[in-house]
């Protein structure tokens, strides 16, 4: 399948919603994380990849927030948060946010449509993906990009489990986006593969950015010219035993990374674009809590990562309905992330309407 800028001519095709497969997988980086951690820490101070991380470049304009997501329930109810934070700080002091879209890209409106505002995308034909749905990503933003309004000159690509837990300004500029730098893409490290995405002749490996599409702040006439590129390359890399093997669960990020530097965009890499509890200890100035990954504790408030503790907080515990309100605080001695991550869901939970009975499967 390769994506032309001319959309009109898509078939809209069946739902596919495979839920399981992705959203376990996130959880699989045990060991990884633990080796990282030992040796320094979720993001290097100085440097990442190699390069110098850059500064900021605000531009003062507004982005509209948009974010990709299905109808599953577990999506929903992250939804719901998320939106719930980005109300909360969008009119702040030091806030660049504009209008919001839930890009929905399973095919057909569900019940959060008159709670969030919503696109409507078709999923890639039936198959295609192969079970990693978040394929369906880059494809439905194509699409919400030729066909929606979108008053703001800038975007932000955010996700169903990403609070915005400080005021957000356009940390982008014309030319440069701005992106949040992960430990684990590493282009250098994979260039054999990259290679065959990204020619020699484009120009060394290291122009491929250590960052997947989210968190990205984007002006929108780049990202219309990014989004087609993203697709086929996502598909190619899918199509590829070697490279899917390879990449697995983060092959859509990469695809996203190589894209961009095929289109000669490089990105301004943010460490304080977002936290990652429970391996990011504090909140402080930055912007964004991911919380991909499970915080897992003992009464004693030692981290167990990798075993189920007796405090837990996991969004993969409640995959087919929402959690309850009124969470239970972890224990003393667990990181501030980790209790301002709960505060902030239980905050959320406790105003929004019909929560305990709105989301489940």
């Amino acid at each position: 399948m390769i994506v032309r800028k001319n959309m009109g001519r898509a078939k809209s095709l069946l739902m596919l919603l495979i839920v399981l497969g992705f959203s376990f997988a996130t959880y699989n980086l045990v060991s990884l994380i633990i080796e990282h951690n030992k040796n320094e820490g979720l993001v290097a101070d100085e440097s990442f990849g190699g390069r110098k991380v850059m500064g900021s470049a605000k531009s003062g304009s507004k982005y509209h927030v948009a974010l990709t997501a299905t109808d599953a329930a577990y999506s929903q109810w992250q939804c719901r948060i998320m939106y719930y934070w980005y109300k909360k700080v969008r009119d702040m002091p030091g806030s660049d946010m504009g209008k919001f879209t839930r890009i929905l890209h399973s095919g057909r409106a569900d019940q959060l449509m008159n709670e969030i505002p919503t696109f409507v995308a078709d999923p890639l034909p039936e198959g295609l993906d192969r079970g990693y749905i978040v394929l369906n990503r880059p494809w439905a933003f194509v699409q919400w990009l030729e066909k929606a309004d979108i008053e703001e000159e800038y975007i932000l690509m955010a996700e169903p489990d990403h609070i915005f837990v400080n005021p957000l300004p356009n940390l982008a500029s014309r030319t440069q986006p701005a992106g949040f730098p992960f430990f684990y893409i590493k282009p250098a490290e994979n260039e054999k593969i990259i290679r065959k995405f990204y020619p020699e002749e484009k120009g060394p490996v290291t122009d491929v950015d250590p960052i997947g599409n989210s968190p990205v702040i984007i002006q929108k006439s780049l990202m219309e010219e990014i989004a087609p590129s993203w697709v086929n390359i996502s598909l190619r890399m899918k199509d590829d035993p070697e490279t899917d093997k390879a990449f697995g669960w983060v092959l859509e990020m990469y695809a996203y990374a190589v894209a961009s530097a095929l289109h000669g965009v490089k990105h301004i890499l943010r460490k304080d674009f977002m936290l990652q509890p429970p391996w990011d200890l504090h909140v402080g100035k930055k912007f964004i809590i991911h919380y991909t990954y499970g915080c897992d504790y003992n009464l004693k408030g030692e981290l167990t990562y990798g075993k189920i503790g007796e405090w837990r907080f996991d969004k993969r515990s409640h995959l087919t309905s929402p959690p309850p309100k009124n969470l239970s605080l972890p224990p003393p001695g667990v990181p501030e992330s980790v209790v301002r991550l709960v505060k902030m869901v239980n905050e959320a939970t406790a105003n929004i309407p019909e929560w305990d009975s709105l989301n489940r499967t």
